[in-house]
């Protein structure tokens, strides 16, 4: 006997994804007109810090973007050849965020070796107050995706959010390097400051690639204590063992789980898999469950993981 359950979740799951999308479009509106700004104040003042901070912008600008574009195609409804609809798509956007945050911290390094060898004059007062316009928009653009947004559950909105946040960190070290040429001459901090810059924008971009793959591989999500759902279901009255148990995630906030109960001959199959969707979903939060009962007679062919 199957069972499917998964209603009521579609529209908690709408509502969170409206604030999202709004979150992420003042977020892009921002980011853009700051990326703007510091590429040509990188230019004019010579500053390879904001210079570096318009290029992670512009990543930003393109992840938001990306991220926006991700959440309409998850929106579309599903197909008879993509039965689970298009959400995985947010966390394909999240993966490549992630990758794009690698390649453009490497980029930042290597202009900045240059720079220490030889490193040039720069205009620190004008870069300064460039950096500190910078810094106000990371700020507000971060401040919208929390204020509006799920940057704690949803992982392509909390890699916007981390995008968002190297920025706010660039501006801030662009600020400090702006601050040390200004009283010291000392014109290595600008890429000093860069590469520091860039190894904080890695540590961020690491977190968001491990974090996407492992839902791609159909990993448990994160927080989950597979052995103690199996504990909890078995602990229920008339439940022999649970047997194929499976738990992943779909994409940010919506976790499915599949398992084949054998219970006992005599019991009612139905109160007791009433009571494991009311378990799964009170205790675990786990609203998307196929859970097959059986009984001594009938046992299934099992995927060993």
């Amino acid at each position: 006997m199957h069972h499917h359950h998964g209603h009521g979740h579609g529209h908690e799951h709408d509502h969170t994804r409206e604030g999202n999308q709004k979150g992420l479009l003042i977020a892009l509106i921002i980011t853009t007109g700051i990326m703007v700004l510091e590429f040509f104040g990188g230019l004019i003042t010579n500053s390879l810090a904001l210079l570096s901070d318009s290029g992670h912008m512009l990543s930003d600008a393109s992840s938001l973007a990306l991220s926006l574009a991700a959440m309409w195609i998850a929106g579309r409804a599903a197909s008879s050849s993509k039965t689970f609809g298009y959400y995985r798509f947010e966390i394909l956007a999240a993966l490549l965020n992630g990758t794009t945050l690698f390649l453009i911290a490497g980029f930042i390094v290597y202009e900045a070796y240059g720079r220490l060898l030889e490193p040039p004059a720069v205009a620190s007062g004008t870069m300064m107050v460039i950096a500190f316009i910078g810094l106000l928009a990371n700020l507000l653009s971060a401040w919208a995706l929390i204020n509006k947004g799920d940057v704690k559950e949803n992982v392509n909105l909390r890699s916007a959010y981390l995008h968002v946040l190297g920025d706010a960190l660039g501006s801030v070290g662009a600020i400090i390097a702006g601050a040390i040429m200004l009283w010291f001459d000392w014109y290595w901090a600008d890429p000093l400051i860069s590469v520091f810059v860039a190894l904080l924008i890695l540590k961020s971009a690491w977190g968001i690639i491990t974090h996407t793959v492992h839902i791609l591989m159909e990993g448990a999500p994160s927080g989950m204590d597979v052995q103690k759902v199996r504990v909890t279901l078995e602990s229920i009255a008339g439940i022999r063992n649970v047997h194929d148990l499976h738990i992943w995630t779909i994409t940010s906030g919506m976790n499915s789980l599949s398992c084949h109960i054998l219970i006992e001959d005599e019991e009612d199959d139905q109160k007791i898999l009433q009571k494991a969707i009311d378990i799964l979903e009170e205790e675990f939060h786990i609203k998307h469950t196929t859970i097959q009962v059986e009984r001594s007679q009938l046992r299934h062919g099992e995927v060993h993981g």
